[in-house]
């Protein structure tokens, strides 16, 4: 019996009413996506990218279409339930950093395992060893710079141990040899804890990092590609 997919989405459609009509920024997406793959969403701005990462996320709900994760409907349109499936399943790494400025590295790391549940000092060490930051474990967010403070908050959102790991432009305001070492050390990280990551971008130099690249225009997936 083979493994069902991680996620599969079908027919998914998100409209928004506007003042000039109804928008379709998810116009039917079918999407299946299995267990440790690393999928670069490309597109032009307005393309639909965020809005998928935000209906996979349950951040959004959907108009309409399916999704299942693991085998189970993902909730829409209830708030709590929305929340725990986020909170059980969901890492999300943004563009900016959103590290608490008044907590060292370590703490921001400890403060995501509270809230998931369990403080575990060695765990929260061993992910900052793992993006290359043990040496910086009780400096302040300030003290560091952007590739560094990008590398903690990668750490911080491995620290609840997500099925699935989501960036939307991750490296946008980072200079491209700092992006490539914040990509270099996300893919080391993601295969050591075997999470797969779905990473929203315009940038194609980053489809290098992806064992998959799936391009968006208009709400539609137009093409799909794995890659070496």
């Amino acid at each position: 019996m083979l493994d069902m997919p991680l996620m599969e989405i079908s027919g998914l459609e998100r409209h928004y009413d506007m003042a000039s009509g109804v928008v379709k920024a998810l116009d039917g997406i079918d999407l299946e996506i299995e267990k440790g793959e690393r999928i670069v969403l490309l597109g032009p701005s307005g393309s639909g990218k965020t809005t998928l990462l935000n209906c996979v996320a349950a951040l959004d709900s959907p108009t309409s279409g399916t999704y299942s994760f693991a085998g189970n409907d993902v909730p829409r349109d209830k708030s709590e339930e929305m929340t725990t499936f986020r909170r059980e399943n969901i890492g999300y790494v943004f563009q900016f950093f959103n590290l608490l400025q008044d907590l060292t590295v370590l703490e921001n790391i400890l403060l995501i395992q509270e809230l998931s549940g369990g403080r575990d000092k060695d765990r929260a060490l061993e992910l900052l060893k793992l993006v290359g930051l043990e040496s910086e474990v009780d400096r302040f967010p300030a003290e560091i710079s952007g590739g560094q403070q990008q590398r903690v908050a990668i750490a911080r959102s491995l620290a609840k141990s997500p099925k699935l790991l989501l960036g939307d432009e991750l490296t946008g305001n980072l200079d491209s040899k700092t992006s490539e070492m914040v990509m270099e050390v996300l893919v080391k990280a993601c295969e050591a804890e075997d999470i797969t990551t779905i990473m929203v971008t315009h940038d194609e130099k980053l489809s290098q990092y992806a064992t998959r690249v799936i391009r968006l225009d208009s709400g539609k997936i137009v093409s799909d590609e794995k890659v070496n």
